[in-house]
């Protein structure tokens, strides 16, 4: 809301959003709660089998109490037991509990965690899209869809882009293509501070690309330590690295490599230059 001050001019105050940061936390050990929930089950339905023998051979009816008691525990074993999740190497699960973030687990393995930590907006997301993919025949099948749980690979992807028509710094019509090689490091930032990770990268790479092939020439033109495309591909490799890691920086991406793998003039244009 804004507030008009003394002078007559209107203030407008601006809410920034915080970007979210990746806190490593853990939890619990699967295989020691596998081992307790499997104990809590034998011993609700010796509770159970107890209060019905005891109660007919004492009363001539079951316990009515201990019989509630344990038919209601039933239940909140059966969803503390939805707790379990693995993880595997370079694999990290976000957790969500009631729209809170409440930290990241990386260590892989077999573990136990709070039953209602929910699917994120990223997750969510990516399977609607795939749901609906998969009903018009153009994604997976539906059996093939992700479970989520806010699981997100930390392992290194390679993108290998298609080529693009683009004008260099002359104005020339050139086709020009990269392979960027990228990770995740924060996954929050990941899950969070973008909408889907997965179609920002390649849509940020084509975008900086586009803009990396209009700041220089593809070849000299006689200008003295002019740095072109065609030449010099180590340095605007580099440069288009760098652009890419400024970019992809608020998705929590790390960008390992970035390099040109194809480089021409168009078609129309080939034969003329």
């Amino acid at each position: 809301m804004g507030a008009r001050s003394q002078t007559g001019v209107t203030k407008i105050r601006i809410n920034k959003v915080n970007a979210a940061h990746e806190q490593v936390v853990r939890v619990q050990n699967g295989w020691v709660m596998l081992v307790l929930m499997f104990a809590l089950v034998m011993c609700d339905i010796a509770l159970i089998v107890f209060a019905i023998k005891d109660g007919v051979e004492t009363t001539g009816s079951p316990h009515l109490g201990l019989l509630i008691g344990g038919g209601l525990a039933i239940p909140l074993l059966i969803i503390f037991m939805t707790g379990f999740f693995t993880l595997q190497p370079n694999q990290a699960r976000v957790l969500v509990l009631f729209g809170a973030y409440k930290g990241t687990v990386r260590t892989p393995g077999f573990h136990w965690g709070n039953p209602f930590y929910s699917n994120g907006p990223q997750q969510t997301a990516s399977w609607r899209a795939n749901l609906a993919a998969a009903k018009t025949g153009t994604g997976p099948a539906p059996g093939t869809l992700p479970v989520g749980r806010n699981k997100i690979s930390l392992r290194a992807r390679t993108l290998n882009g298609d080529k693009l028509k683009v004008n260099d710094k002359r104005g020339n019509p050139i086709e020009i293509a990269a392979v960027v090689v990228w990770r995740v490091e924060d996954s929050a930032q990941a899950m969070f501070d973008v909408d889907n990770y997965e179609n920002y990268v390649p849509i940020q790479s084509e975008s900086a690309l586009r803009h990396l092939a209009s700041m220089y020439a593809y070849d000299h033109s006689g200008e003295e330590d002019e740095i072109t495309l065609r030449s010099n591909v180590d340095e605007v490799s580099q440069a288009l690295r760098t652009e890419l890691q400024e970019r992809l920086s608020k998705a929590g991406v790390v960008v390992d490599e970035a390099r040109l793998t194809h480089l021409a003039y168009a078609p129309e244009i080939a034969q003329a230059m």
